[in-house]
């Protein structure tokens, strides 16, 4: 066999492999799919576009949010300077210095995406399908040529059943906070902080450098209150690791803990312990009767609800 065609065979085989792998279940795609899935519900209940379709194309154009044009241009589906008269970047894709649209948060990718897919001619029978036929739309999009790679449809399908996708296309309602999240633009260039919700509330973990006003910036809230519902002064230090919460904590802990007391760890301080669950300190202190002072002690029991 001739070089040149094992250099094929290798090629070949390297795509299958990179495909297989993204097939594979892994904490960066869920926390995109956490992060962006309320963007998708609110896009398929505006324009009729499947939101495990928009989630699975964002997930495999972006690689889950981390590519050059998704961190640097916001955009998240790969789509190119065709009739556009925004900002553009240059990224090799198909050919050298491709030209691709550019925009100003993650939410504007998302919304450009739905009205590229509702206003293009080529695009049009999908409509016809049902919202929940992600199959149908998977195989429209690569027939319709969204995209190059002959293995488009399966690789989309595979992410959708492997995350259960397919759940968010029956969706009726969506989480308007975390869309409005999607809605701010990154901070230098830097992707947005994925959110969890616990407790009734919701939470970011900080990252080297972070700050409650770099926090606040990119959340929309003034770092002043993120600072106060962290029970911390607005110029204090955050650690790498460290939970801010985004909203005023609870005064108890999730129901799970009702009857499930904390043990106290060597290392955890009061403080430590009321972030990890949610719940403000003072409460913390009230629910077991003790003064601000106490000094707590490794084994010591302390009731959460």
């Amino acid at each position: 066999m001739k070089r040149k065609e094992w250099l094929t065979i290798a090629l070949w085989m390297f795509c299958v492999l990179t495909v297989s792998a993204q097939a594979k279940w892994n904490a960066r795609y869920q926390r995109y799919i956490d992060q962006y899935k309320d963007c998708a519900i609110e896009q398929m209940l505006k324009w009729k576009v499947p939101a495990s379709i928009t989630l699975a194309q964002g997930l495999l154009e972006s690689g889950a949010g981390e590519s050059t044009l998704a961190r640097k241009g916001n955009n998240h589906f790969g789509i190119k300077c065709h009739n556009w008269s925004g900002g553009t970047m240059y990224v090799d894709d198909d050919r050298r210095n491709e030209c691709f649209r550019t925009y100003r948060s993650a939410f504007d990718s998302y919304e450009d995406h739905s009205r590229f897919l509702a206003s293009g001619q080529r695009y049009r029978s999908l409509f016809k399908l049902k919202i929940t036929d992600y199959k149908g739309w998977a195989r429209g999009l690569k027939a319709a040529g969204y995209a190059t790679n002959p293995r488009y449809a399966e690789s989309l399908i595979d992410i959708i059943q492997l995350y259960k996708l397919y759940e968010y296309d029956k969706a009726k309602d969506y989480d308007k906070f975390m869309t409005q999240h999607a809605k701010d633009h990154n901070v230098g260039g830097q992707p947005l902080h994925p959110i969890g919700m616990y407790n009734k509330n919701y939470f970011l973990y900080a990252r080297r450098g972070d700050t409650f006003r770099s926090i606040g910036e990119e959340v929309g809230i003034s770092y002043k209150k993120l600072a106060r519902y962290n029970e911390r002064d607005k110029n204090d230090v955050l650690k790498e690791g460290e939970v801010v919460w985004l909203k005023k904590k609870q005064k108890r802990a999730a129901k799970e803990y009702k009857d499930r007391p904390h043990y106290v760890r060597q290392g955890e301080s009061m403080y430590s312990i009321a972030q990890k669950y949610g719940i403000r300190l003072e409460s913390l202190y009230k629910m077991n009767k003790l003064s601000p002072d106490y000094d707590i002690r490794v084994g010591d029991q302390l009731k959460l609800r």
